[in-house]
């Protein structure tokens, strides 16, 4: 019934009326607190409720729809405010908007000649966040990638060429053994990146941290002539600026001295942390960003840009290119009658690569950079109310001890029949079995949601995280309400 299959253009409009109808819906409804976050079914309850097999024939239009609302009756509302649960992002409607413009047109960001404005936008807006880490007039390279982990891994990807080009034709068995080296509290990105491009798990150097998840230079300077006394080859160390679980953001200046000394691509993961360059109040913990050889920053998190919009910035220009070039004429031909530098696809990994800057770019005009700032800034006051709120009360203790860097509150919530009990090891046992309780039955009552895990010997412990500007003081009071009133009685 619908274009292009037939000339259905009244029926198309129709159709694509009432979707839009559900999606309005849908919209209103996310930042509703009087419904729930999440509407949860186990798995074999929605497989056998609903029927999700493809069949050989074609459903109506109106099955389609139904399709539509069913399957946003149990999608996770997470714009609800009071979700804090992994990429608590919220729900950006500029965001929105250009998400739905992009799906529209439709078109892929290889070359200049099938997107010209997106490709003028990516050029524009990651010359700007160069700018921003603070290369001199925003100088360097970059691309959006499908996310933090690519961008990790184009990082590796470059930094062994710029040390080896040869790798690229021959392989890693002409060269020699490559070491990495990240804290052991950075992303699993890093090891996966190393896996993927067969330099090896084995190859990537857990550094040790301080009690606030930061990477402690002197043990990297230590593993550094450690691993050249083998013989190994360091080529990169990628420092974290937002750790995932505490937020916590390695010292930049003294990597970056250390990185210098032993001639070291720097690599920052400031895929978390990366956004508070946004902000005049807090961008000071980034201090030392500038001197990084390559930056991953995800608008997609702390900015609430919708998914995917992760970019990876690299400080010297034609280094992305001879990386990964590989001249296909029949895409990159060199008589076309263009500027080709602005043919970005054989720079990229992928040949088919989404339009992700348009919300990006679209939402910087709508907000301005200090709309961004004030954005980040109330989730980071949000971050200290909650601290502040719990840090003396009774039943909760703290991760670690101080004020939070960034939107991630560590804490433990100890039922009454654990508050009396001597701090041993069966202590530990039932404690680690509170949280993931109470998060099973916030997920039943569908009222809200925030993670939990261990670290090292620390047993489950609440992770909040803050980056939704559509919470409040109020939001963030009635988890704490809720976290009690659901684990009272473990």
């Amino acid at each position: 019934d619908l274009l292009p299959s037939c000339d259905g253009e009244i029926a198309t409009m129709s159709f694509l009326q009432d979707v839009v109808d559900i999606l309005l819906q849908y919209v209103a409804k996310s930042f509703d607190r009087s419904t729930k976050v999440i509407d949860f079914h186990y798995p074999n309850e929605l497989l056998q409720e609903y029927n999700w097999e493809l069949a050989d024939q074609p459903q109506t239009l109106e099955e389609i729809l139904l399709n539509c609302r069913t399957t946003l009756k149990y999608a996770i509302k997470t714009g609800h405010p009071r979700y804090f649960n992994q990429l608590s992002t919220g729900l950006d409607m500029v965001g929105l908007a250009a998400d739905w413009l992009t799906s529209a047109a439709n078109t892929n960001m290889f070359t200049y000649e099938i997107a010209p404005v997106f490709v003028l936008l990516e050029y524009v807006t990651l010359r700007k966040m160069r700018e921003m880490v603070g290369w001199p007039g925003g100088c360097g390279d970059g691309i959006f990638s499908p996310g933090g982990a690519i961008s990790n891994m184009y990082a590796m990807l470059i930094a062994r060429f710029k040390m080896f080009p040869e790798v690229k034709e021959k392989g890693m068995a002409a060269i020699p053994r490559l070491v990495a080296f990240t804290s052991e509290h950075s992303h699993f990105s890093v090891k996966k990146g190393a896996a993927a491009l067969g330099i090896g798990t084995d190859s990537v150097i857990l550094i040790r941290c301080d009690e606030r998840g930061k990477m402690i230079p002197s043990d990297l300077e230590r593993r550094i002539l450690e691993a050249k006394q083998k013989g190994f080859v360091p080529f990169l160390v990628s420092a974290t600026a937002g750790t995932t679980v505490y937020g916590a953001f390695d010292p930049l200046i003294a990597i970056a001295d250390i990185c210098k000394k032993y001639k070291i691509w720097m690599h920052v993961d400031g895929a978390w942390g990366g956004g508070l360059l946004m902000s005049r109040k807090h961008k000071w913990k980034l201090n030392g960003v500038e001197r990084a050889n390559s930056v991953t920053w995800n608008p997609h998190k702390m900015m609430g840009v919708p998914l995917q919009c992760s970019a990876l910035l690299v400080r010297e220009e034609g280094l992305m290119q001879s990386c990964n070039q590989m001249h296909a004429s029949y895409l990159f031909q060199q008589d076309k009658h263009y500027d080709l530098s602005y043919d970005t696809g054989d720079k990229a990994l992928q040949c088919g690569r989404h339009v992700d800057v348009f919300k990006l770019w679209l939402m910087w005009r709508a907000k301005g950079t200090t709309g961004f700032e004030a954005q980040i800034d109330k989730c980071l006051e949000l971050a200290e109310y909650l601290y502040n709120k719990i840090k003396n009360r009774e039943g909760y203790e703290m991760v670690f001890d101080g004020k939070p860097q960034h939107t991630n509150v560590c804490f433990w919530y100890i039922p009454p029949s654990l508050r009396s009990m001597e701090d041993n090891e069966e202590r530990m046992s039932r404690l680690s079995k509170v949280a993931p309780v109470i998060k099973a039955r916030m997920m039943e009552c569908g009222t809200t949601m925030v993670s939990y895990q261990p670290l090292g010997d620390k047993v489950n412990f609440f992770r909040m995280v803050i980056s939704n500007p559509a919470a409040t003081h109020q939001d963030i009071d009635f988890l704490i309400d809720e976290i009690e009133r659901l684990g009272q009685d473990l």
